[in-house]
């Protein structure tokens, strides 16, 4: 499944500290689109992190979850695509379940992860 062409979309809104499963992410911006397939409305959501994209996430928007997802490597490749949502980590500065937001890992279809907070992005 190749990622989607975003192009053939509309944006529908533009998110700054986005929130990753409840949790807000300082710096984290998420970009959703929109198109109409049929009776359907296609959905796809483009995440960044200090201009450099992270993940796109893609599905339906009847759907409560994303059908496909891919990672993008620091390196500007695009790891293949999965089934369902993102392995997502959040990252914090310090072991307290409170301790500030600094960024995400997001685990690759290999078991790598990919990391990127706001001051820079590397694989782990």
């Amino acid at each position: 499944m190749p990622v989607p062409d975003l192009t053939t979309y509309t944006p529908h809104r533009t998110v700054t500290d986005a929130a990753f499963d409840g949790v807000a992410v300082p710096g984290l911006r998420a970009e959703f689109f929109h198109r109409a397939e049929g009776d359907r409305l296609a959905s796809a959501g483009r995440y960044s992190l200090g201009g450099r994209p992270l993940l796109l996430a893609w599905g339906w928007t009847d759907e409560p979850r994303c059908r496909f997802s891919a990672v993008r490597d620091p390196e500007g490749f695009w790891y293949p695509a999965v089934e369902g949502c993102p392995v997502v980590e959040i990252l914090r500065d310090g072991e307290a379940p409170d301790a500030p937001v600094t960024g995400l890992a997001l685990r690759t279809p290999g078991g790598q992860w990919v990391t990127a907070d706001r001051t820079r992005a590397r694989a782990r």
